[in-house]
This record gives C-alpha cells, structure tokens and sequence, in this order.
C-alpha cells in the first residue's frame, strides 16, 4: 500500500518532455509583452492631448492609435492564453491548476471584452458601453492577479520550476500591490498608477515566458542525447 502511494506521488512530481509547441508559447508570449509595454510608453509621447499621469490607458483606446492599442489588447489576450495552456503541458502533474488556467482565460476574455466593446459600443449603445468596460475590466484585472499569484505559487511543488518561485511571486505581490494602491488610493494619479500595475502584470508574463520557452529548450536538447545514451548502455 505504501509503495502505491509512493509511485503515485512521484508520478505527480515527475513530468515527461513538454510539446515543443509549449516553448513557442512562452516565447511569443514574452514577446508580445515586450511590444505591448513599447507600445504604452510610445502612446505617452504619441497621445499629446492626454495627461500621461492622469489618463488611464484605457483613454487612449480611443482617438489616435486606438485602432492599434485595441489590437494589441487582443494579442495580449491570446498570448495569455496560450502561454498558461503552455504552463500547464510543461510543468509537472502536481504543479498544474485547472483554476489558474480558468483564470487565466477568463481574463483573456475580460481584457478581449473591453477591446471589442470599446470599438463599436461607445456609438451604438454609449448606456450600456461605460458598464460593460467596467466588468470587463475588473474581470481581467481581478482574474489576471489570482491566476498569477496562484500559479507563482504553484512553481514551489515542480522541482525544475520552483528557482522561480521568490521572482515571480515576488513580481506577482508587487502587482496585485499596484493594483490595489490604484483602486484604494483616490488622490493618487489614476493614469501612473494603473499603468504601473499593467506594466507589472504583463513583466510577469514576459519573466514566465522565457523561462518557459528556454526550460523546453533545454530539455528538448537533452532529449537526443538520453536516447544515445539509452542505446548505448542496452545489452
């Protein structure tokens, strides 16, 4: 009965080679969180009819480069989900959360929701339009910052990933410490303060991303050689 157990556990703690499309993922993921941050700070000098520290981003969702801002929160959102459903192939069984990636793609959905609702609401329902960004967005932002401490968390319990636990949870408690000071703080800049938790938010994406994309390259190239080595050592 112990030695049942005992496999179980090390099943859970062990995890085969990860997809390589896996790698992909947390590749393009860093990547588009880097041209999305370019982007914000390039819209502070771009939007000149816009306080940088008193306007939201989500001011210049509409306007000049709004077209390009809405693109780049539809990007961001596939990135994110596409880097957590990476996560979950690549770390091991116990590390891995059906919640965080539930998480993750409900803000993918929240964070696509106000890019898609501010393109054509504003006009055709401007009642309904105000209400529809507020949920979307308190759902992006509330689900993003669970998903990231919750997965942070979760790297301690996978043996390769848990030298990323202090960075990322720590990344993540600075986040969600933005973002809070943003909602709580009323006389506090709206626009620096938001911005800030944004740019906290999509760093932990670009951090887990390349960590993601060179952990399955470093076992993809480890790979052949377990085989030759397994040939050799055969009887």
């Amino acid at each position: 009965m112990g030695n049942a157990c005992d496999h179980r556990a090390a099943a859970q703690t062990r995890r085969a080679c990860p997809p390589r499309w896996s790698g992909y993922a947390g590749a393009i993921t860093a990547g588009t969180g880097v041209a999305f941050i370019a982007l914000v700070v390039l819209l502070q000098w771009l939007r000149g009819d816009l306080d940088w520290i008193d306007a939201q981003l989500s001011a210049y969702l509409h306007g000049a480069y709004g077209l390009l801002l809405r693109t780049a929160y539809c990007l961001l959102a596939a990135a994110m989900a596409w880097l957590v459903l990476g996560l979950y192939v690549a770390l091991a069984p116990v590390a891995c959360s059906r919640t965080v990636v539930g998480l993750f793609c409900m803000a993918a959905v929240g964070l696509s929701a106000v890019a898609i609702g501010d393109s054509w609401m504003p006009v055709l329902a401007p009642d309904a339009a105000t209400m529809v960004h507020l949920l979307s967005a308190n759902t992006a932002f509330l689900c993003v910052i669970a998903a990231i401490l919750l997965q942070s968390w979760y790297f301690r319990r996978d043996r390769w990933w848990r030298q990323h636990f202090v960075p990322a949870f720590g990344l993540g408690l600075v986040a969600f410490a933005l973002l809070l000071f943003h909602v709580s703080v009323t006389s506090a800049p709206p626009g620096i303060s938001q911005k800030s938790a944004i740019v906290a938010i999509v760093s932990w994406m670009v951090l887990v991303g390349r960590w993601l994309a060179r952990d399955v390259h470093a076992q993809a190239a480890c790979l052949p050689h377990s085989r030759d080595n397994a040939r050799v050592n055969q009887p």
